[in-house]
Formats: structure tokens, sequence, C-alpha cells
């Protein structure tokens, strides 16, 4: 209920007058039945702006840090989370994550649309990288078609880090569903898995225009942080040697004056 109401008389009316979402093959979302969206991850109003815009209910499995956040603000947005059918995933991968893609099963199973990114986080640079192969599983085990959605430019509205969105158009592109019963009853092999992975990402890259980097974009994320790290202990450490060498040029008085050729005072009981 507080769903619905949010949608189509507060976030619909707003997000729509505001940012003016336009959208092309949305007659692809069926409009009943089990199916994944899978969506590129450029912004954190991902989650917002596509939902706003599909006429069934979305679940989306969000990063579980959302969820168990302290203090009002955290707890103001773990509601929220909640509250607009959002269920926590948790991407440290191992049971953990297994857990996080069987509540993602049951969505599923009860006939609903499923949202998921397979990047696994949003993108730092704006490029598309490798999915991981949940989504596959996933649309294997159920038996489900997935929907490639592209967004478009919603990483110009909201940046990482910036908590007040940019006020400028933003887009989606709803692919065609992707058939892989092909593959049904071989949800286990991992090469059928990253097969299936590969290829909703592909269509990705095709519907978005993004540049593809056949890497995880957690890895790279956590390069740019180390690189980060890296340059802000060079940067102290190249002050703290500056400071320590105009600490030790700086002359004393006495050696001062002998340096300007005046002779040094003579020691108390000299001859």
């Amino acid at each position: 209920m507080f769903y619905w109401f949010v949608k189509t008389f507060v976030l619909g009316p707003v997000l729509r007058l505001l940012f003016r979402p336009w959208v092309k093959g949305l007659d692809n979302v069926p409009a009943e039945g089990a199916a994944i969206l899978a969506s590129n991850h450029l912004s954190f109003s991902d989650s917002i702006f596509m939902p706003v815009m599909v006429p069934r209910p979305v679940v989306f499995l969000a990063k579980a840090e959302y969820f168990t956040g302290t203090g009002i603000k955290g707890k103001l947005t773990a509601a929220f989370f909640r509250l607009t059918n959002q269920l926590p995933m948790d991407r440290s991968g191992g049971a953990a994550s297994a857990l996080s893609l069987n509540a993602g099963m049951d969505v599923l199973r009860n006939g609903s649309l499923l949202g998921i990114y397979p990047e696994g986080t949003r993108s730092p640079d704006g490029h598309l990288y490798r999915g991981k192969v949940g989504v596959a599983r996933l649309a294997l085990q159920a038996r489900v078609p997935v929907i490639p959605v592209a967004m478009i430019g919603t990483d110009k509205v909201q940046p990482i880090g910036k908590r007040v969105p940019n006020i400028r158009r933003i887009g989606m592109i709803f692919g065609e569903p992707l058939d892989f019963s092909r593959y049904y009853g071989m949800e286990d092999d991992r090469l059928i898995q990253r097969s299936v992975t590969d290829e909703i990402m592909y269509e990705l890259m095709r519907l978005s225009g993004q540049e593809y980097v056949d890497e995880y974009a957690a890895v790279v994320k956590l390069r740019l942080a180390r690189k980060t790290q890296d340059a802000t202990a060079d940067l102290a450490r190249e002050a703290a040697a500056a400071t320590a060498s105009e600490t030790a040029e700086e002359p004393s008085p006495d050696r001062g004056a002998t340096a300007a050729g005046e002779d040094e005072p003579e020691a108390p009981g000299s001859a």
C-alpha cells in the first residue's frame, strides 16, 4: 500500500515534473508473470527512477548496507528501502550472497518483477563492467525471461558522493526479453552461468552505448580507493619532508651573525 501510494502520488509526479524521463520499450515488460529486470547501474537514483516508470511493482535487490544504518538518517533510509519493496543483498559472496539470491527467488516464484544490477555495484566512471553470475542463476532456476534495462544519464543527475541531485532529463530503454530456456536444467554449470551473464551484459552495452570493461566494478573501485590513499599518503610525506627541511635550514640568531661576516661573540673569560 505504501509503495503504491508513494509511487502514484509522491515520487511519480515529482520525478516526472522535474526530470522529464523519456522511456523506450516499456511494452517489453510483461503485464503479468515473473521476470527479471537486469539494469546497468550508474547512480543511487536508478532504483527510484526505474520503478516509477514501470506500471507493475518492482522488487529490487539493494546492497545490505542501506538496511543497517545507525542514527536517525540510517533508520529512515532503511525504512524507506523496506517500504519501497527493496530487499537487502549481501555482496560479500559465499553463503551470505546465496541467501540473498534465495530472497530474489521467492519474489520470482510469487510471479513478481525482480530488479537486479548484474554489475553488483555502481559504475565508478560511467563504463559498463563485468556482470556477476547471480542474475544467470536466478533466471535459470526460476525459468523466467530477463529484460535488459539501460539507464541513461542518471550518473549526471546524481554522481557518486552527491546527495542533492542535479535537475536534468534522464532516460531508460527496456530491451526485448531474453529467453534462456535452452539452458534450463544447467543452472549449476559455471560456464553456462557465465555465458548467460555475458549475453545480458552485451545487451546492456548495446542499449546503453557504454564502453564495456571486462573487469568487476568492485575491483576497480578498490584499486581507485587505494590510489587515492597512496596519493594522500604521498602528499602527507612530501608536506612533512618540506616542513622538516625548512626547519633544518632556518638559521639561529648566532649562526646568522656569523654568516653575515660578523665576529662571533667571545665566551666569558676568553683572552
